[in-house]
């Protein structure tokens, strides 16, 4: 996702400043702005917490998510790494082979490997670390981000910290809802909307549930880039509120922000859905999925497996989320 900028941080303050609260409400249409240190910390795990949402993974919910296992089947959700990819700014994925290297013994062993320049926390299918994104100079938890940098990543809440997700995950395909492939470009998904899904799905949301969202978007990865980045459907203020309400372990979509971009709420803010999720909840966000073929596959719930990269002290890390029934 983009990064915030101190401008459009300060327009978040300036903007609905009234709003402080953090339920979803009318209010919520009109503006909303990051809160309080006071109203946001500690956090409803404690002030030493730097879990955050994962603190929903119990065994139990890992046992209930195998026990949807029936068929054996498989669906990937991630997206390839490949040089083809969308990226913002100055991210970049640059593949080189190292070739063929002919080991000397009389076997003839040949070996082939890879060198990679670029990211690895923040290109292709991702998930958002809480040291990602701020407000202010404050992370989850009002943990002081200067506190915990270093030359070699953060010394707190890392991706590595995170370890081997599984849980049930619940697809909610709003594009579906819509009859639509693809629903239109900055179309922001609303409460309505995600009852819409559900309601016809014929499936509920349960705390500790992987989160799912298809726009649809995920048709142009790869085909028309330049349009991928420049805006996207997803869910707004009041709708990223609603579905944090119900406790879930982590919220997702096929787009690159999971939110709307840019915001509805507060057009001249910056993602104000990452301040919400990671920053005052503890919940992560997985972005850029692969959608396609779960939609089609007509599942809405299914055993969600996923484990980030063992990476010390990144701010996310490149995924491969799959989907097991």
């Amino acid at each position: 996702m983009k990064a915030l900028s101190r401008r459009a941080l300060f327009a978040c303050f300036a903007c609905g400043s009234a709003h402080l609260g953090l339920q979803a409400s009318p209010a919520s249409a009109q503006g909303w702005a990051p809160p309080a240190a006071a109203q946001r910390c500690p956090s409803r795990w404690g002030p030493n917490d730097r879990r955050g949402s994962m603190n929903l993974m119990t065994p139990e919910r890992i046992r209930n998510a195998a026990s949807m296992i029936r068929e054996g089947r498989k669906i990937e959700m991630g997206h390839v790494l490949a040089q083809n990819m969308p990226f913002f700014g100055t991210r970049r994925f640059d593949v080189h082979q190292k070739q063929l290297f002919m080991n000397p013994q009389a076997n003839r062993r040949g070996s082939n490997e890879e060198l990679v320049v670029g990211e690895i926390g923040q290109v292709g299918t991702q998930f958002d670390g809480f040291p990602h994104q701020t407000i202010g100079n404050e992370v989850y938890n009002c943990v002081d981000l200067p506190s915990i940098m270093s030359r070699t990543g953060f010394t707190q809440m890392g991706i590595e910290t995170v370890g081997t997700i599984m849980t049930r995950g619940v697809l909610i395909d709003v594009a579906g809802a819509k009859g639509v492939q693809t629903l239109p470009d900055t179309y922001e998904i609303t409460v309505a909307d995600l009852e819409q899904a559900l309601n016809r799905q014929r499936v509920e949301l349960r705390e500790g549930d992987a989160m799912i969202i298809n726009t649809g978007w995920g048709h142009l990865w790869g085909r028309e880039n330049a349009r991928y980045v420049a805006g996207c459907p997803g869910i707004g203020v009041a709708a990223a509120e609603w579905l944090i309400a119900k406790n879930p372990l982590l919220l997702g979509a096929d787009n690159w922000p999971v939110e709307v971009a840019p915001s509805k709420t507060m057009p001249s803010a910056s993602l104000p859905v990452h301040q919400i999720a990671l920053v005052v909840h503890g919940v992560h966000l997985l972005e850029n999925m692969n959608l396609a073929e779960i939609v089609a596959s007509g599942r809405s719930e299914f055993c969600f497996m996923m484990q980030p990269l063992r990476a010390q002290g990144f701010s996310g890390s490149t995924v491969s989320p799959a989907a097991l029934f």
